[in-house]
């Protein structure tokens, strides 16, 4: 059986395996363990930085999702970004991340306080796209482009 919830801070040291695991596996970045431990804990003590999900089945963590917002002036309402999403490779295709964006969606639909969701995907990471697409989101509107420090 698998149950979304949000997470709590005894489920820090799973997401911060899943943060470690994802950017190997999906950009080949290999992250400072110490760094990501203290960004997940960032979030944690204060949820204006995000707020972390995560899926269980049968009781055992195998899923987390981190959702930030961004202030639309154009629809005077908050978008909610959904980032760093890992499934455990056993338990992908299984349903996990549709459970976990249904959950969000249903959030979003049922408050007048977000405008819809968002999400940035790596460029060629070509399998999450198409699971993306599958749930029925498009993303022919916008190109992210960055600088970063």
């Amino acid at each position: 059986m698998i149950n979304v919830r949000f997470a709590i801070p005894d489920d820090a040291a799973d997401i911060v395996e899943f943060q470690l695991k994802m950017a190997l596996e999906t950009e080949s970045l290999t992250l400072n363990p110490d760094i990501v431990r203290k960004g997940v804990a960032a979030v944690f003590e204060d949820n204006s930085k995000g707020k972390y999900l995560v899926a269980e089945y049968d009781g055992e963590v195998v899923s987390s999702m981190m959702l930030t917002t961004e202030w639309s002036d154009w629809r005077n309402n908050t978008f909610l970004w959904i980032q760093s999403v890992y499934v455990m490779p056993d338990f992908r295709k299984t349903g996990i991340f549709r459970k976990m964006y249904e959950f969000v969606k249903v959030m979003v639909e049922n408050s007048p306080e977000y405008a819809g969701l968002r999400l940035y995907v790596e460029v060629n990471n070509n399998k999450a796209q198409e699971v993306y697409n599958r749930l029925g989101m498009t993303g022919e509107h916008y190109s992210m482009f960055e600088w970063e420090k």
